[in-house]
């Protein structure tokens, strides 16, 4: 009977998947919000609807679906996005990270939070989640400089917070010391870059030749499970591997016309299960541990991302209708913080209770309240002059 469910449930998600969409459309939601929402319901904090051993897919749909995510994003980091939007995309992404580790930490430390503890919370609190803002920004359906910004900024967001994060466990009591610590992440870093780039030049040069001016299907999802298993067989991140090749294949393919076209239709199916298997293995339970550390650390990483993208934006001479946009459209959080949070809590078995239960019901909060804030930003945008 196991072939059987596992079919019966795959079609119900993904009818299930159209009706919440159609509802995200009725009420204004992002489709992201209502298929996390939908996925909370049918799994165990909700109806527990879904079959025993569902949820342990979802290690494999999100390896996927975030890949492809990695690979449209890198598909964003052309030369001409990166002359036109660089500056603003390196100065707001550093300046973010910055101000949320620092936030965090001296805010959580100061109401009596162990300053180590507080560091760590501050490291993880800078991952950004790609795959809600992506998806929001297509199903918004328009394009525009603030939107190539953000999609730039949450390319290299994950960067950024590996090292800040690996950098903060080593000074929080790592055994082997700051040097391993970097060390290896540097290598899980520098590995992905290096694959991506020995991916995605010889995609740029060998695809799209069957079919003149876009790869084939076949190509593209080729292309994708190939990064992410070597990534994973590596132990190097497939988000930077994937937004490597993509943005390899888009600064190099000149013969390419449409080089991404079937990545973007065929990613939809995966990220509905993604995001559905994402809303069924949420905790919501987790809530409940948050207290009031729980309530001060999303508060702070409010705070903190709404001021370093004030700052940063100025730095970069940002255009004045998005300064004060950045920080609401980048609230969204996932997959690599709770996988940081799994980390530190090896690492750190002291602290593991605290760390897992306060990164989990946090992402809870900003999975669901994220995507209509950026939606929000969008609509607002829309309506000012550029």
């Amino acid at each position: 009977m196991e072939h059987e469910i596992l079919l019966i449930t795959l079609g119900v998600l993904f009818l299930a998947g159209l009706l919440a969409d159609e509802a995200g459309r009725l009420t204004r939601l992002p489709r992201v919000t209502m298929l996390l929402i939908l996925g909370v319901l049918a799994g165990q904090s909700g109806f527990g609807l879904l079959p025993e051993g569902a949820v342990e897919w979802f290690e494999l749909v999100s390896v996927v679906a975030l890949t492809m995510v990695a690979f449209l994003l890198g598909g964003e980091l052309t030369r001409e996005t990166l002359t036109s939007h660089g500056k603003a995309i390196l100065i707001v992404s550093l300046s973010i990270t910055v101000f949320t580790v620092l936030i965090i930490w001296g805010g959580l430390a100061a109401l009596g939070v162990p300053s180590g503890l507080a560091l760590l919370l501050g490291a993880i609190a800078t991952a950004t989640d790609p795959a809600a803002i992506a998806d929001v920004i297509r199903t918004k359906g328009t394009r525009s400089g603030f939107t190539e910004t953000i999609s730039g900024i949450v390319a290299i967001d994950d960067v950024w917070g590996l090292v800040v994060f690996s950098a903060c466990l080593a000074f929080v009591g790592q055994s082997d010391g700051i040097s391993t610590a970097l060390s290896g992440a540097g290598y899980e870093i520098g590995g992905a870059v290096v694959l991506g780039v020995l991916v995605g030049l010889p995609s740029a040069l060998l695809t799209g030749r069957l079919k003149p001016g876009e790869p084939l299907q076949a190509e593209a999802i080729g292309i994708v499970f190939l990064t992410a298993g070597i990534a994973l067989w590596l132990e190097v991140s497939y988000l930077i591997a994937g937004m490597t090749a993509g943005a390899m294949i888009a600064n190099f393919a000149r013969h390419h016309d449409y080089a991404f076209h079937e990545i973007e239709h065929i990613e939809w199916p995966f990220m509905l299960l993604f995001f559905l298997l994402a809303g069924a293995s949420l905790d919501i339970g987790m809530l409940a541990a948050l207290g009031w550390i729980g309530v001060a650390y999303i508060g702070l990483r409010v705070v903190a991302r709404l001021i370093g993208a004030e700052v940063g934006s100025l730095l970069a001479a940002a255009p004045r209708a998005q300064r004060h946009a950045f920080g609401p459209a980048l609230m969204p959080q996932a997959g690599v913080a709770v996988g940081m949070a799994l980390v530190a809590a090896e690492e750190l078995p002291e602290w593991a209770a605290q760390i897992v239960a306060l990164t989990i019901a946090a992402t809870i909060i900003f999975e669901i309240l994220g995507p209509p804030a950026t939606l929000a930003v969008l609509n607002r945008l829309d309506r000012k002059p550029r």
